[in-house]
C-alpha cells in the first residue's frame, strides 16, 4: 500500500468515526498532495508524498513559533496536535547520533576545506536524511563543524 492510499484509507476511517479534527488535517494534506500532483502532471511516489507532508509540518512549526510570540496558546496546541497526526505518515526520524554519523561519513568522503563546500556536503547527505531529519537542524550542525 502506498502512502497516498494509506492517507485515503485513513480519511475514510476518520469520516466513518466522525473525527472532524483528524479528518480536517488529512484533507489539508490530501489537498497539498493533489496540488503537487497537478503541478508535476503525474502521480507522486512515496518520497514525494513525504516531501509534501514535511512541508506541511514545517509550515505548522513556523506557525507555532509565530503564535508563541503572540501568546496564542490555543492555536499552538492545535498545531502541535496536527503535527503529531502528520508525523504518523512520516518515516521514523533519525536520532542525533545517527545524523552525526551520516555527517561524519560525508566529511570523510568530501574532506571540506571551507564553508564553500557546504553545498557538496548537503548534496551528499540529503538523499540519506530527506524526510527522516529536520534539515534546518542538520544545516546548522554542518555550519558549526565547517566553522571549527
Amino acid at each position: 500500500m502506498t502512502l497516498s492510499e494509506k492517507i485515503n484509507n485513513d480519511m475514510i476511517n476518520y469520516m466513518k468515526s466522525k473525527d472532524s479534527f483528524a479528518l480536517g488535517v488529512v484533507r489539508m494534506v490530501k489537498g497539498a498532495i493533489q496540488l503537487e500532483k497537478i503541478n508535476l502532471k503525474r502521480d507522486l511516489n512515496d518520497d514525494e508524498v513525504i516531501a509534501v507532508i514535511s512541508k506541511q509540518i514545517k509550515m505548522r512549526n513556523d506557525s507555532i513559533a509565530e503564535f508563541t510570540k503572540a501568546n496564542r496558546t490555543d492555536l499552538v496546541d492545535q498545531y502541535k496536535k496536527e503535527i503529531e497526526l502528520l508525523n504518523k505518515y512520516m518515516p521514523e526520524q533519525l536520532t542525533e547520533d545517527e545524523i552525526n554519523t551520516i555527517i561524519d561519513e560525508a566529511f570523510v568522503k568530501i574532506n571540506p576545506t571551507s564553508s564553500k563546500d557546504m553545498g557538496l556536503i548537503m548534496r551528499e547527505i540529503s538523499p540519506k536524511l530527506k524526510g527522516r531529519a529536520d534539515m534546518g537542524k542538520v544545516n546548522s550542525i554542518i555550519k558549526e563543524r565547517l566553522n571549527n
